[in-house]
């Protein structure tokens, strides 16, 4: 049983700032900064790689319309949107979501990667990889 189907499904509380047939959202219970949320499917797909793409426009629309709430309601001054897909990846919960993290100057989150340097023909094979 996964647990992210209970809590998007109302089987465990949460604390939930958005409901509608396929997703909801609802505060993140491990706060990385104040307003952190959640915007879950309430159908239950593993990753980005098995989410139906019509659900996945569904929940982008919906974290889009939540970030200016946040932004408006919490006055805060940027966000991160995030998403884990696979353990190498960070991915804890094998139940496709999307984080909300308000960004505040005074927070001490660092979310930051590395530069991987690519030669003109890196990139060129890249493109007719990706073409």
């Amino acid at each position: 049983m996964c647990i992210f189907c209970d809590l998007a499904n109302g089987r465990i509380k949460t604390y939930k700032i958005y409901d509608d047939d396929e997703c909801c959202a609802f505060l993140d219970i491990s706060q990385a900064t104040y307003g952190h949320c959640l915007v879950v499917p309430k159908e239950h797909f593993d990753d980005i790689f098995s989410l139906d793409e019509e659900v996945g426009a569904h929940l982008f629309k919906v974290a889009v319309t939540l970030a200016k709430k946040l932004k408006e309601k919490l006055q805060l001054e940027g966000i991160n949107i995030l998403n884990n897909n696979g353990e190498v990846a960070g991915q804890t919960v094998k139940h496709y979501h999307i984080h909300l993290i308000p960004r505040y100057k005074a927070d001490d989150v660092l979310i930051e990667f590395k530069s991987n340097k690519l030669s003109d023909k890196d990139f060129e094979d890249l493109v007719e990889k990706l073409k």
